[in-house]
């Protein structure tokens, strides 16, 4: 990617803090995403559920709120799009930073500037673009001047905010989340693209499948589709061709990128989306999201770490072998690594998939230790303490023990938990799958253990 593609959405630095500039004319040699830049909020599109009349962010951008907030969504629906369109209400002083870029000291200067453009009911609004790469200081450093409104702080991330703002400055932000674009609103975006005279100007047409197929490789990433588009664009005219056809975009985009953040909440959301499709018993969904973390570049022993966990909370005793599955795959994704590993991962996603479920191993230990914390603990019986030392007799310890494998059965009649704790069923065996043949079991076994 060119320094220029880098810096496509980018506001610019405003180095001396004064007022913005007139926006300079987008040269016709900058990248179609750039040129093709709404200029106005009819233009903008997508984010209906925020830009609607009387919604918040359509009041900011029109002069009349006064809040300040955080755009939170996924690359390419339209943050520093909206930011430069805040820009163009004449009341304001707009100042853009950049978290790759600025500190403590910026910030403060802004906020210094901002507090004497205050005193003439001047107000200064703050793009950040990336905030989540602010540390806590310097998310710390605007605590004061948003409180206090000397400036209308509008901050942008990719990543969920729960996780990568500070909690006092996150109470004071009206977050906004905006989405990826529907393919209805990507179609729309490339058919204006296509006949605009800052796009491409007619110059070439795009075949229904080839914008079918553009709209899938975007998912829902305006800046990505744009891109696409441009690139198939080139590849036609390079050739003096005039249609965009599937051919052309295959030859343009050999592999589309995968939108996942292995730090951020795409991380969370694809490995969540990835369990819960194999507790909820379907195995393409599961397979999807594995492949969708192994393309992306996902450790695939992270994988292989959620399907051990997984193996006993989720399907447990109702298929014993499901944890040896597992581990199988653990196995082999250190003895053998990728690309092959994939195999064995995919495996026993499968297999978890497809196991019966049960979740009473994770209610079992869970209710136990939460009867422990509140203190239901108790002495342990005499008879099961240890007694292989002088002494040990004479205080009661395993006197009166009795050895299940003396018996025909290797069970009898014994206490084994503490006084408090007698009777108390932990381990409640489900009807599904192997668990059934369990729970005809255990209920004979209680009625010999307790003598029932």
């Amino acid at each position: 990617m060119t320094a220029e593609e880098q810096g496509l959405f980018e506001l610019p630095m405003s180095d001396t803090l004064s007022d913005t500039p007139p926006a300079e004319p987008v040269r016709a040699t900058a990248p179609l995403a750039v040129r093709m830049r709404p200029r106005t909020l009819d233009e903008v599109v997508g984010q209906t559920h925020l830009l609607r009349p009387g919604a918040p962010l359509r009041r900011l951008v029109e002069g009349g709120e006064a809040a300040s907030v955080l755009l939170y969504g996924p690359p390419g629906t339209g943050k520093t799009t909206i930011a430069r369109l805040l820009a163009t209400v004449d009341t304001r002083h707009f100042v853009a930073l950049s978290a790759l870029s600025s500190g403590v000291k910026e910030l403060r200067e802004v906020i210094n500037d901002a507090r004497r453009r205050h005193r003439h009911n001047r107000q200064t609004v703050l793009f950040i673009d990336e905030v989540h790469r602010f540390s806590k200081t310097q998310q710390d450093a605007l605590l004061g001047a948003v409180e206090d409104r000397l400036v209308l702080l509008v901050a942008a991330t990719t990543e969920n905010p729960s996780f990568s703002v500070v909690s006092p400055l996150l109470s004071r932000l009206l977050v906004l989340q905006l989405q990826s674009l529907s393919e209805d609103e990507v179609h729309e975006l490339l058919r204006r693209a296509v006949t605009d005279q800052r796009g491409l100007g007619g110059s070439v047409s795009l075949s229904a499948e080839a914008e079918d197929a553009l709209v899938r490789l975007a998912a829902g990433d305006a800046r990505s589709a744009l891109t696409a588009l441009e690139a198939s664009a080139d590849g036609v005219a390079d050739t003096g061709g005039l249609v965009i056809d599937v051919p052309a975009v295959e030859r343009a985009i050999a592999e589309t990128t995968v939108r996942y953040d292995r730090q951020g909440d795409q991380h969370y959301d694809v490995i969540s989306a990835f369990i819960k499709s194999i507790r909820g018993s379907d195995p393409d969904a599961a397979l999807h999201y594995l492949a969708r973390m192994l393309v992306a570049g996902e450790d695939p022993r992270f994988v292989a770490r959620r399907l051990l966990v997984h193996a006993s909370e989720d399907v447990g005793l109702a298929d014993p072998t499901a944890l040896q599955a597992a581990v199988a795959a653990a196995q082999t994704v250190q003895l053998i690594g990728m690309p092959e590993a994939r195999l064995a991962l995919a495996q026993a996603t499968v297999h978890l998939a497809l196991a019966p479920k049960s979740n009473t191993v994770i209610v079992g230990i869970d209710e136990a230790m939460a009867d422990v914390r509140a203190g239901a603990v108790g002495e342990v019986p005499a008879h099961l303490r240890y007694g292989r030392y002088t002494g040990a007799a004479e205080l009661g310890n395993a006197v009166g023990y009795r050895y299940p494998h003396a018996t025909s059965d290797g069970v009898l009649e014994q206490q084994y938990p503490p006084d408090a704790l007698v009777g108390k069923d932990y381990y409640r065996p489900t009807q599904h799958g192997g668990e059934r043949t369990l729970r005809e079991r255990l209920t004979k076994l209680r009625r010999a253990v307790r003598g029932g």
